[in-house]
């Protein structure tokens, strides 16, 4: 009987050494996925991933638990980890990028006789190039802020993009609010280094809000703001389909792409549904803090933009981002190559209507006609 222990590359010595080297860094020097890494109510999720990590070849393994947990890394790698667990669940082996020629397909689909059945491409929805960065440097803002003795609440105002300030202007700005908030005269709006922030007021009581605890409040632009489409999502499944088309008819199996989407996009299967559909619907994201949508929104009702998959695509397998990472097939209603019918099977159903996500901590609305 073997009595070693299994091996946890995610384990409680690796919570252990994430708090060592993080838990006294204030949040901005943190990873974004750190509460993933470190909080009990989290522990399902790394086992889960230790589980998946199991699976793979060893070198596969390793690369995935040494990049896994950086900021721009960790929802691409989950989606594509979980699209693979999503394929085993329907009774399929998988191989993690099987070399055809000089392509390596993220997941090729083996069946009971050993043979490939299909080939999977796994594509991640994900925020602007820079979101993290600015995130991380308006909480870094909002760190020595927090150093002020005056308990209020302050938002940035801006009627266009805002960029994030850095170390200096930020120091500069801690210090002109300062001497603004400790004056006697009273102020609702504090202009600094180019930046206006607002005094909030409780919309009950009319009252300037007062958090708990000696310290000012900066609640800063989330980077969030703007409209949720599918339309970049789709434009990326024509990009594989494009680059994968030649194998896909030379093998003579299914191409499907396993899509998902980072968590601050907001971006959910109905945003999908809807380019699918053809429906008229204008999804926006926003958070508290935030003032400014991106560009002016035009949709005519009477011609919404609508997505037809091209004839190489058997599918899309849409992942969801929460755990345990269920999935939802959506068919081309005309492939090439339909994909087996065991791998089309429906999953738990996903939520039908945008809502509010805890852990991005953003709000969508959703208009339909």
């Amino acid at each position: 009987m073997n009595t070693e222990p299994v091996l946890r590359r995610f384990g409680p010595e690796f919570v252990a050494e994430q708090l060592h080297r993080y838990g006294k860094r204030p949040p901005e020097n943190r990873m974004l996925s750190y509460d993933l890494a470190v909080l009990d109510e989290y522990e399902p999720w790394r086992i889960w991933l230790d589980e998946q990590l199991d699976l793979l070849p060893e070198a596969a393994a390793d690369a995935f638990a040494a990049n896994l947990w950086r900021d721009q890394n960790f929802w691409p790698d989950v989606i594509e980890l979980a699209a693979g667990a999503a394929l085993r669940r329907k009774g399929f082996t998988v191989e993690f990028e099987r070399l055809w020629g000089k392509l390596t397909p993220d997941w090729t689909v083996i069946g009971e006789d050993g043979t490939p059945v299909a080939l999977v491409e796994v594509l991640t929805h994900s925020p602007q190039q820079g979101t993290s960065a600015k995130m991380k440097a308006w909480h870094a803002l909002v760190e020595r802020l927090k150093q002020i003795p005056v308990p209020v609440v302050l938002t940035v105002a801006g009627d266009r993009p805002l960029d994030a300030p850095d170390a200096r202007t930020a120091k500069r700005i801690t210090q002109d609010l300062r001497r603004a908030l400790l004056s006697p005269l009273h102020q609702i709006a504090f202009r600094s280094q180019g930046y206006t922030f607002l005094l909030q007021v409780d919309p009950s009581t009319r009252q300037t809000m007062r958090p708990p605890g000696m310290r000012t409040i900066l609640v800063p632009p989330s980077n969030m703001a703007g409209v949720v489409s599918a339309r970049s999502l789709t434009a990326g499944i024509e990009k594989k389909v494009s680059k994968y088309r030649a194998l896909a008819q030379e093998a003579g199996l299914p191409l499907i792409v396993a899509a998902g989407a980072d968590k601050f996009t907001g971006l959910q299967v109905q945003h999908l549904d809807d380019l699918l559909e053809g429906v008229s619907a204008l999804s926006v994201q926003f958070n508290f803090g935030d003032s400014f949508i991106h560009h002016p929104v035009e949709i005519d009702p009477f011609n919404p933009p609508r997505w037809t998959m091209p004839p190489e695509l058997a599918g899309v397998l849409w992942v969801n981002n929460d755990f345990p990472f269920t999935t939802a097939w959506r068919p081309n209603p005309a492939p090439a190559t339909p994909a087996p019918p065991v791998l089309t099977a429906q999953e738990a159903p996903l939520p039908s209507s945008c809502s509010t996500s805890t852990e991005s901590g953003s709000r969508s609305a959703s208009t339909r006609r």
